[in-house]
Protein backbone atom coordinates (compact mmCIF):
# COMPACT_ATOMS: atom_id res chain seq x y z
CA UNK A 1 0.00 0.00 0.00
CA UNK A 2 2.04 2.84 -1.36
CA UNK A 3 -0.22 5.28 -2.65
CA UNK A 4 -1.80 7.93 -0.13
CA UNK A 5 -5.37 6.98 -1.11
CA UNK A 6 -4.73 3.95 0.16
CA UNK A 7 -4.95 5.72 3.98
CA UNK A 8 -7.97 7.79 3.38
CA UNK A 9 -11.23 7.92 4.75
CA UNK A 10 -14.67 9.60 4.57
CA UNK A 11 -14.70 12.75 7.46
CA UNK A 12 -18.12 14.81 7.46
CA UNK A 13 -16.62 18.44 8.11
CA UNK A 14 -18.78 19.01 11.09
CA UNK A 15 -16.47 16.28 13.16
CA UNK A 16 -13.00 18.57 12.60
CA UNK A 17 -12.90 20.48 15.99
CA UNK A 18 -12.96 24.44 15.46
CA UNK A 19 -12.33 24.42 19.29
CA UNK A 20 -10.93 22.84 22.32
CA UNK A 21 -13.21 21.01 25.04
CA UNK A 22 -14.60 23.06 27.83
CA UNK A 23 -12.14 21.15 29.83
CA UNK A 24 -9.10 19.28 28.63
CA UNK A 25 -9.87 15.99 29.66
CA UNK A 26 -13.75 16.31 29.01
CA UNK A 27 -12.37 14.56 25.20
CA UNK A 28 -13.17 11.15 24.32
CA UNK A 29 -10.73 8.47 24.28
CA UNK A 30 -10.94 5.61 21.53
CA UNK A 31 -8.85 2.12 22.33
CA UNK A 32 -7.82 -0.07 19.98
CA UNK A 33 -7.23 -3.27 21.99
CA UNK A 34 -4.33 -5.46 21.11
CA UNK A 35 -6.68 -8.24 19.25
CA UNK A 36 -8.24 -5.63 17.11
CA UNK A 37 -11.42 -5.34 19.40
CA UNK A 38 -12.64 -1.76 19.91
CA UNK A 39 -13.99 0.49 23.15
CA UNK A 40 -15.47 3.69 23.96
CA UNK A 41 -13.87 5.79 26.51
CA UNK A 42 -13.34 9.39 28.26
CA UNK A 43 -10.01 10.39 28.36
CA UNK A 44 -9.65 10.45 32.44
CA UNK A 45 -9.88 5.80 32.27
CA UNK A 46 -6.56 6.07 30.71
CA UNK A 47 -5.23 5.81 33.98
CA UNK A 48 -7.26 2.65 33.89
CA UNK A 49 -6.05 1.31 30.55
CA UNK A 50 -2.33 1.85 30.81
CA UNK A 51 0.24 -0.88 32.02
CA UNK A 52 0.65 -0.40 35.53
CA UNK A 53 4.55 -0.36 35.52
CA UNK A 54 4.96 1.82 32.23
CA UNK A 55 6.62 4.60 31.61
CA UNK A 56 4.53 7.69 29.72
CA UNK A 57 7.09 9.93 27.20
CA UNK A 58 5.49 13.36 26.66
CA UNK A 59 6.80 15.75 24.67
CA UNK A 60 8.22 19.06 26.38
CA UNK A 61 8.09 21.31 23.20
CA UNK A 62 6.43 25.18 23.76
CA UNK A 63 4.37 26.24 20.57
CA UNK A 64 5.74 29.43 19.69
CA UNK A 65 3.51 32.45 18.18
CA UNK A 66 5.12 31.72 14.96
CA UNK A 67 2.73 33.44 12.31
CA UNK A 68 3.37 37.19 11.97
CA UNK A 69 1.27 39.46 9.96
CA UNK A 70 3.70 42.10 8.05
CA UNK A 71 3.57 44.60 5.02
CA UNK A 72 5.40 46.04 2.41
CA UNK A 73 6.47 49.91 2.00
CA UNK A 74 3.95 49.78 -0.72
CA UNK A 75 1.62 48.06 1.53
CA UNK A 76 1.03 44.79 -0.04
CA UNK A 77 0.56 42.48 2.97
CA UNK A 78 2.83 39.86 3.89
CA UNK A 79 2.27 36.74 5.80
CA UNK A 80 5.36 35.04 7.38
CA UNK A 81 5.55 31.83 9.60
CA UNK A 82 8.90 31.70 11.25
CA UNK A 83 10.03 27.71 11.44
CA UNK A 84 13.50 27.24 13.41
CA UNK A 85 16.25 29.28 13.53
CA UNK A 86 18.82 28.86 10.62
CA UNK A 87 22.32 29.23 12.27
CA UNK A 88 23.62 28.61 8.58
CA UNK A 89 23.11 32.17 7.30
CA UNK A 90 24.72 35.60 9.01
CA UNK A 91 22.70 37.83 10.14
CA UNK A 92 23.68 40.95 10.99
CA UNK A 93 24.33 42.68 14.42
CA UNK A 94 21.72 42.42 17.31
CA UNK A 95 19.53 40.20 14.69
CA UNK A 96 18.84 36.57 14.28
CA UNK A 97 18.15 34.52 11.22
CA UNK A 98 15.19 32.71 11.20
CA UNK A 99 13.99 30.25 8.35
CA UNK A 100 10.43 31.00 7.14
CA UNK A 101 7.46 30.63 5.08
CA UNK A 102 5.66 33.84 3.58
CA UNK A 103 2.84 34.34 1.66
CA UNK A 104 2.79 37.39 -0.22
CA UNK A 105 1.54 38.40 -4.15
CA UNK A 106 5.06 38.56 -4.94
CA UNK A 107 8.34 36.89 -4.15
CA UNK A 108 10.32 38.65 -1.78
CA UNK A 109 14.10 38.90 -2.60
CA UNK A 110 17.13 39.20 -0.75
CA UNK A 111 17.22 42.82 0.95
CA UNK A 112 13.60 43.54 0.73
CA UNK A 113 11.97 44.59 3.95
CA UNK A 114 8.51 44.39 5.85
CA UNK A 115 7.14 45.98 8.64
CA UNK A 116 5.59 44.48 11.14
CA UNK A 117 1.57 45.44 11.29
CA UNK A 118 0.89 47.85 13.84
CA UNK A 119 4.71 48.27 15.10
CA UNK A 120 8.05 49.60 13.75
CA UNK A 121 9.61 46.30 13.59
CA UNK A 122 11.07 45.62 10.40
CA UNK A 123 12.48 42.03 9.04
CA UNK A 124 14.60 41.78 6.10
CA UNK A 125 15.07 38.82 3.47
CA UNK A 126 18.85 37.36 4.05
CA UNK A 127 18.31 34.40 1.42
CA UNK A 128 15.50 34.42 -1.15
CA UNK A 129 13.33 31.48 -1.81
CA UNK A 130 14.47 27.94 -1.72
CA UNK A 131 12.76 24.77 -3.70
CA UNK A 132 11.04 23.71 -0.84
CA UNK A 133 9.71 27.15 -0.67
CA UNK A 134 11.34 28.52 2.47
CA UNK A 135 13.19 31.58 2.96
CA UNK A 136 15.60 33.47 5.65
CA UNK A 137 14.94 36.55 7.64
CA UNK A 138 16.42 38.51 9.74
CA UNK A 139 14.32 39.16 13.26
CA UNK A 140 15.64 41.62 16.04
CA UNK A 141 16.99 39.90 18.99
CA UNK A 142 16.83 35.78 19.50
CA UNK A 143 13.50 36.25 17.70
CA UNK A 144 11.27 34.78 20.49
CA UNK A 145 10.61 38.15 22.21
CA UNK A 146 9.55 39.80 19.03
CA UNK A 147 7.22 36.74 18.24
CA UNK A 148 6.04 36.83 21.83
CA UNK A 149 5.12 40.31 21.22
CA UNK A 150 3.51 40.78 17.89
CA UNK A 151 2.95 36.50 17.01
CA UNK A 152 -0.23 34.75 16.36
CA UNK A 153 -0.41 31.14 17.55
CA UNK A 154 -0.13 29.48 14.24
CA UNK A 155 -3.43 26.96 14.18
CA UNK A 156 -3.55 24.36 11.48
CA UNK A 157 -5.19 25.19 8.20
CA UNK A 158 -8.55 22.95 9.18
CA UNK A 159 -9.00 25.28 11.85
CA UNK A 160 -11.75 27.76 9.91
CA UNK A 161 -10.98 30.69 12.34
CA UNK A 162 -8.10 33.20 13.49
CA UNK A 163 -6.39 32.58 16.98
CA UNK A 164 -7.82 33.60 19.80
CA UNK A 165 -6.88 34.65 23.26
CA UNK A 166 -7.18 31.44 25.09
CA UNK A 167 -5.59 29.69 22.50
CA UNK A 168 -2.17 31.01 23.59
CA UNK A 169 -2.59 28.73 26.58
CA UNK A 170 -5.46 26.47 24.90
CA UNK A 171 -2.71 25.16 22.36
CA UNK A 172 -0.22 24.30 24.86
CA UNK A 173 0.19 20.89 27.13
CA UNK A 174 0.94 20.98 30.54
CA UNK A 175 4.53 19.67 29.48
CA UNK A 176 5.28 23.15 27.24
CA UNK A 177 8.54 24.04 28.89
CA UNK A 178 11.19 24.16 25.54
CA UNK A 179 10.07 26.97 23.12
CA UNK A 180 10.32 25.86 19.59
CA UNK A 181 6.92 24.09 17.81
CA UNK A 182 4.98 25.49 15.16
CA UNK A 183 2.17 23.34 16.41
CA UNK A 184 1.13 21.23 19.28
CA UNK A 185 1.69 17.70 20.25
CA UNK A 186 -1.36 17.28 20.58
CA UNK A 187 -2.07 14.04 22.31
CA UNK A 188 -0.82 16.03 25.37
CA UNK A 189 -3.75 18.85 25.15
CA UNK A 190 -5.88 16.29 27.25
CA UNK A 191 -3.26 15.14 30.32
CA UNK A 192 -4.27 17.60 33.00
CA UNK A 193 -2.13 17.06 36.46
CA UNK A 194 -5.10 15.48 37.99
CA UNK A 195 -4.93 12.22 35.50
CA UNK A 196 -0.92 12.59 35.82
CA UNK A 197 -1.31 12.14 39.37
CA UNK A 198 -3.44 9.19 39.02
CA UNK A 199 -1.45 7.58 36.59
CA UNK A 200 1.72 7.73 39.41
CA UNK A 201 -0.37 6.82 41.62
CA UNK A 202 -0.76 3.37 39.73
CA UNK A 203 3.39 3.21 38.97
CA UNK A 204 3.31 4.88 35.69
CA UNK A 205 6.48 6.86 35.60
CA UNK A 206 6.72 10.20 33.47
CA UNK A 207 9.33 11.25 31.44
CA UNK A 208 10.07 13.74 28.25
CA UNK A 209 11.55 14.29 24.99
CA UNK A 210 11.75 17.37 23.07
CA UNK A 211 10.74 17.39 19.82
CA UNK A 212 10.48 20.87 17.98
CA UNK A 213 6.91 19.95 15.77
CA UNK A 214 8.08 21.28 12.14
CA UNK A 215 6.15 22.66 9.43
CA UNK A 216 6.38 18.85 7.84
CA UNK A 217 3.27 18.25 9.99
CA UNK A 218 0.90 19.67 7.68
CA UNK A 219 2.55 19.39 4.30
CA UNK A 220 0.93 17.16 2.32
CA UNK A 221 2.26 13.88 0.50
CA UNK A 222 2.17 15.22 -3.66
CA UNK A 223 3.70 12.09 -4.55
CA UNK A 224 1.69 9.27 -6.02
CA UNK A 225 4.04 6.69 -4.53
CA UNK A 226 4.37 7.57 -0.94
CA UNK A 227 7.95 5.92 -1.16
CA UNK A 228 9.26 9.23 -3.15
CA UNK A 229 7.93 11.53 -0.35
CA UNK A 230 10.71 13.33 1.89
CA UNK A 231 10.14 14.58 5.28
CA UNK A 232 11.06 17.53 6.35
CA UNK A 233 14.27 17.70 8.91
CA UNK A 234 12.92 18.11 12.83
CA UNK A 235 14.73 18.92 15.63
CA UNK A 236 15.01 16.78 18.95
CA UNK A 237 16.68 16.36 22.17
CA UNK A 238 16.34 12.94 24.36
CA UNK A 239 17.11 13.24 28.13
CA UNK A 240 19.44 10.65 30.10
CA UNK A 241 17.07 9.94 32.40
CA UNK A 242 14.32 9.38 29.42
CA UNK A 243 16.99 7.23 27.93
CA UNK A 244 17.92 5.28 30.90
CA UNK A 245 13.82 4.52 32.04
CA UNK A 246 13.32 3.50 28.23
CA UNK A 247 16.35 1.04 28.60
CA UNK A 248 14.68 -0.38 31.87
CA UNK A 249 12.75 -2.94 29.72
CA UNK A 250 9.26 -1.08 31.33
CA UNK A 251 6.56 -0.91 28.46
CA UNK A 252 6.68 2.42 27.05
CA UNK A 253 4.12 4.62 26.14
CA UNK A 254 4.53 7.70 23.78
CA UNK A 255 1.83 10.52 24.39
CA UNK A 256 1.77 11.54 20.93
CA UNK A 257 3.23 10.95 17.66
CA UNK A 258 6.13 13.47 18.38
CA UNK A 259 6.97 11.77 21.36
CA UNK A 260 6.88 8.47 18.95
CA UNK A 261 8.59 9.93 16.50
CA UNK A 262 12.10 11.16 18.50
CA UNK A 263 12.10 8.41 20.86
CA UNK A 264 12.39 6.30 17.22
CA UNK A 265 14.76 8.57 15.84
CA UNK A 266 16.94 8.15 18.68
CA UNK A 267 17.02 4.31 18.40
CA UNK A 268 18.14 4.24 14.82
CA UNK A 269 20.84 7.02 16.24
CA UNK A 270 21.94 4.31 19.09
CA UNK A 271 22.39 1.98 16.53
CA UNK A 272 21.51 -0.94 18.57
CA UNK A 273 18.35 -4.03 17.89
CA UNK A 274 16.13 -2.57 20.85
CA UNK A 275 15.42 -0.49 23.55
CA UNK A 276 18.24 1.48 23.51
CA UNK A 277 18.17 5.10 22.29
CA UNK A 278 21.14 7.73 22.07
CA UNK A 279 20.95 10.80 24.75
CA UNK A 280 21.48 14.34 23.56
CA UNK A 281 20.27 16.23 20.48
CA UNK A 282 19.65 15.32 16.58
CA UNK A 283 17.70 15.81 13.93
CA UNK A 284 15.38 13.12 11.93
CA UNK A 285 13.79 13.21 8.58
CA UNK A 286 12.07 9.75 9.65
CA UNK A 287 9.63 8.91 7.12
CA UNK A 288 7.66 5.46 8.67
CA UNK A 289 4.67 4.14 6.43
CA UNK A 290 3.48 0.84 6.34
CA UNK A 291 6.26 -1.32 3.92
CA UNK A 292 8.69 1.36 5.24
CA UNK A 293 10.85 -1.29 6.60
CA UNK A 294 10.77 0.60 10.11
CA UNK A 295 11.53 -1.96 12.95
CA UNK A 296 9.89 0.20 16.51
CA UNK A 297 12.32 -0.20 19.05
CA UNK A 298 11.35 1.76 21.59
CA UNK A 299 7.52 2.24 22.00
CA UNK A 300 4.84 -0.16 23.02
CA UNK A 301 1.95 2.00 22.85
CA UNK A 302 0.84 5.25 21.76
CA UNK A 303 -1.94 7.74 22.49
CA UNK A 304 -2.47 10.11 19.67
CA UNK A 305 -5.06 12.19 18.22
CA UNK A 306 -6.76 10.94 15.14
CA UNK A 307 -5.18 12.25 12.29
CA UNK A 308 -5.82 13.93 8.54
CA UNK A 309 -6.25 11.29 5.59
CA UNK A 310 -3.39 10.73 3.38
CA UNK A 311 -1.05 12.21 5.82
CA UNK A 312 2.08 10.56 7.09
CA UNK A 313 0.49 11.10 10.52
CA UNK A 314 -1.82 8.33 9.82
CA UNK A 315 0.73 6.40 7.79
CA UNK A 316 3.26 6.21 11.03
CA UNK A 317 -0.31 4.88 13.31
CA UNK A 318 -1.06 2.59 10.74
CA UNK A 319 2.63 1.21 10.82
CA UNK A 320 2.52 1.46 14.46
CA UNK A 321 -1.00 -0.43 15.07
CA UNK A 322 -1.86 -2.18 11.81
CA UNK A 323 -3.32 -0.45 8.58
CA UNK A 324 -6.65 -1.91 8.70
CA UNK A 325 -7.07 -2.13 12.40
CA UNK A 326 -6.46 1.60 12.52
CA UNK A 327 -8.64 2.25 9.30
CA UNK A 328 -11.51 0.25 10.46
CA UNK A 329 -10.56 2.30 14.00
CA UNK A 330 -11.40 5.70 11.78
CA UNK A 331 -14.70 4.14 10.37
CA UNK A 332 -15.62 3.29 14.13
CA UNK A 333 -14.79 7.28 14.85
CA UNK A 334 -16.54 8.69 12.34
CA UNK A 335 -19.64 6.19 12.94
CA UNK A 336 -19.80 7.25 16.82
CA UNK A 337 -19.18 10.80 16.59
CA UNK A 338 -16.04 11.22 17.43
CA UNK A 339 -14.01 14.69 17.20
CA UNK A 340 -11.29 14.96 14.79
CA UNK A 341 -7.82 16.69 14.63
CA UNK A 342 -5.91 19.08 16.77
CA UNK A 343 -8.48 20.16 19.07
CA UNK A 344 -10.08 16.94 18.90
CA UNK A 345 -10.44 13.36 20.78
CA UNK A 346 -7.80 10.31 21.44
CA UNK A 347 -7.29 6.89 21.04
CA UNK A 348 -4.62 4.54 22.13
CA UNK A 349 -3.08 1.38 20.25
CA UNK A 350 -0.76 -0.98 20.68
CA UNK A 351 2.21 -1.66 18.38
CA UNK A 352 1.19 -4.61 16.37
CA UNK A 353 3.84 -7.07 16.91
Amino acid sequence: MFAPYDYTFDLPPELVAQEPTPERDASRLLHLHADGQLSDHRFAELVELLPADAVLVANDTRVIPARVLTHKDTGGGVEVLFLEPEPGVAAPEGSSAWRCLSRARRPLRPGQTVRVDGTGVVLTVLEGRREDGSLVFAAPGDGLAMLEEHGHIPLPHYIMREDGATDRERYQTMFARVPGAIAAPTAGLHMTPAIRDALVARGVTFATVTLHVGWGTFAPIREEDVRKHHMHRERYDIPEATAALVASGRPVVALGTTALRALEAAALAARTEHRSVAVGPGTTELFVYPGSGHTFRAVDHLVTNFHLPESTLLMLVCAFAGTERVLAAYRHAVAHGYRFFSYGDASLLHHAR
